[in-house]
C-alpha cells in the first residue's frame, strides 16, 4: 500500500477518484477475505469430520458441505 500524497496538494476532484480507488481496493480485499473465510470452514469442517470417523461418527451427516460450498462459489464477482 502507497502512502498518502500529500492531501493539501490534491483537487476535489483528485481527492475524490482516489477515495473512489481506495474504497473499490477495500471491496476486492473484503470479497478475498470472505471467500478464503469460507474455503477455511470447508476445510476445518473436513478435519473435524475425519477425526469423528475415527471415533465412530461424523460431523458430515449434520453439515451439508457441498450446499456452503455452492454457497460460497456462487456468490458475486466483486464489484469493478
Amino acid at each position: 500500500m502507497e502512502p498518502l500524497p500529500d492531501l493539501a496538494t490534491l483537487s476535489d476532484d483528485n481527492l475524490k477518484k482516489l477515495i473512489d480507488e481506495l474504497t473499490q481496493e477495500e471491496l476486492e480485499i473484503s470479497y478475498q477475505r470472505r471467500l478464503l473465510h469460507g474455503k477455511i470452514d470447508i476445510l476445518r469442517a473436513e478435519l473435524v469430520a475425519r477425526l469423528q470417523k475415527t471415533q465412530g461418527r461424523s460431523v458430515l451427516d449434520q453439515l451439508d458441505v457441498d450446499r456452503l460450498t455452492e454457497i460460497l462459489t456462487s456468490k458475486a464477482a466483486p464489484p469493478s
